[in-house]
């Protein structure tokens, strides 16, 4: 608690217009940084688990989500833009001491991620049964596919819940409660899939024989031990952001949940490029999918297990750049803008100085990591070497990671966005595309590293100039 009071007194002083030494700087970046980085890796870490435990039930289990997978991870990109469009207006509210219009916009925001998570939901339903087909998975693995995607999308009003209630409290500057409500997700998936993903059993715990109930739902199972654990942890933060926190609790005044012009412009103008630009991401990863299709179902799982376990090294870059997010929406609304471009370098160098000691350990520990996720020899040795040409471009990744999350702090969202696309499209699909029939999914997993090194450059050029900064 004590280390809780001393960042609230640091974020503070932003508020307040107080000078804030160069180590109280770093201190605060820290501080923000571990929470958001554990609740990142909380987060994966449910992922990975689920992979493995899908793995356990052969390569076409495997191989059904990740058919579907750069398809969720794109609905989870529009609820991600949706939360954020509001979380940013709610963080530059923070730092001009704008109390209660902050709390103003967190209930329109609450009105209007529940109509859109709705609206996504059902059109998740809609593709749910063609989706697969579409994607161009094989026969043998289409019904599952589909029935993962379906329950994803069913829960999709609670997953924008709790990505719109985890962003306001980390605007706000509370990371230790979404961090904490992560861990325990992960721990509630763990215990649901266990009895949701395989049959009734006896399992011998040392001579004694321990009868195990299960539903033997296979990977629908995952999909809804992921979803349940999910509401839990919403419900929680939910409860937390409205009722105890000290900045952002609504029980203490009334308001209309509504939202006004004003507040769905600025949302629009925040996170319409975000959205997009999760489209353009997202939509390069399912072309990635529709280029990997035809390479085979071990080549479709050691894909996706790749990715997964890739995602153990990025994501305490995400989690910085939650950090990033809420120091420059705070002190950009406050109008301290040499401050912000201060926290801006810190953040990006300490985002790249983790990722690259990540991207180091995934290159020797990479038979281990995958090792844990498959038993079959064919997609362990596949996923090994994406990993290994996956770990030189980590520093590089972070760069863009954490420069994109100091760029929405100040709502500079759609100049990244272009960015984004023209990096992606232009350059790791054409080189995809072009080394695939040539070097299986070597030449897929060369291509993307080539093209998030020159992301990264991209994004560190734009940094370091001024446009980004400029007074709005």
């Amino acid at each position: 608690m004590k280390g809780t009071e001393k960042t609230e007194e640091l974020l503070a002083l932003i508020r307040e217009g107080k000078a804030i030494t160069r180590s109280g700087q770093i201190r605060l970046v820290v501080r923000l940084s571990i929470p958001a980085i554990v609740a990142q890796l909380s987060y994966i870490l449910m992922q990975y688990i689920d992979a493995a435990m899908v793995g356990s039930l052969g390569a076409g289990a495997s191989a059904s989500i990740g058919l579907v997978s750069t398809t969720t991870w794109l609905f989870w990109g529009l609820c991600t833009a949706m939360g954020m469009a509001f979380s940013v207006q709610v963080a530059h509210q923070i730092g001009s001491g704008n109390l209660k219009e902050a709390r103003a916009v967190l209930r329109q925001g609450i009105g209007a991620a529940l109509f859109f998570s709705i609206l996504l939901a059902l059109v998740g339903i809609a593709l749910s049964g063609v989706l697969p087909r579409w994607l161009g998975g094989e026969e043998s693995i289409r019904h599952d596919a589909s029935l993962y995607f379906l329950v994803f999308s069913l829960f999709l009003p609670v997953l924008q819940m709790n990505f719109l209630a985890g962003g306001m409290l980390r605007c706000s500057g509370n990371m230790r409660v979404p961090s904490q409500t992560g861990v325990w997700m992960c721990v509630a998936d763990i215990i649901l899939n266990f009895f949701l993903i395989f049959p009734s059993r006896e399992i011998q715990i040392g001579t004694v024989s321990v009868f195990v109930p299960g539903a033997d739902l296979g990977v629908a199972g995952a999909a809804l031990g992921t979803a349940l654990a999910e509401t839990f942890a919403t419900g929680y933060m939910g409860w937390y952001l409205f009722v105890r926190s000290s900045v952002l609790r609504l029980t203490s005044e009334s308001g209309s949940f509504l939202p006004k012009m004003e507040v769905i412009r600025k949302a629009l103008h925040i996170g319409l490029p975000m959205g997009l630009e999760h489209i353009v991401i997202c939509g390069a990863q399912i072309m990635t999918t529709v280029i990997v299709a035809p390479l085979g179902i071990f080549a479709i799982a050691a894909n996706s297990f790749a990715i997964t376990a890739e995602s153990l090294c990025y994501m305490p870059g995400y989690g910085i750049a939650d950090a990033a997010t809420t120091l420059a929406g705070q002190s950009y609304g406050a109008g301290r803008f040499a401050l912000t471009r201060r926290f801006a370098f810190i953040t990006v160098g300490l985002g790249m100085a983790v990722m690259g000691i990540m991207g180091v350990a995934m290159y020797v520990w990479a038979p281990h990591i995958i090792g844990l996720m498959t038993p079959v020899p064919e997609v362990r040795e596949l996923g090994v070497m994406a990993l290994r040409i996956e770990a030189f471009a980590e520093p590089m990744f972070a760069a863009s990671i954490v420069s994109y999350g100091v760029f929405v702090g100040v709502a500079d969202t759609l100049v990244p966005c272009l960015m984004n696309f023209f990096s992606i499209w232009a350059v790791r699909l054409s080189l995809a595309a072009l080394l695939a029939p040539l070097m299986g999914l070597k030449g897929v997993w060369i291509a993307m590293c080539v093209e998030l090194c020159f992301r990264g450059g991209i994004f560190l050029c734009r940094l370091c100039g001024n446009r980004w900064i400029k007074n709005k």
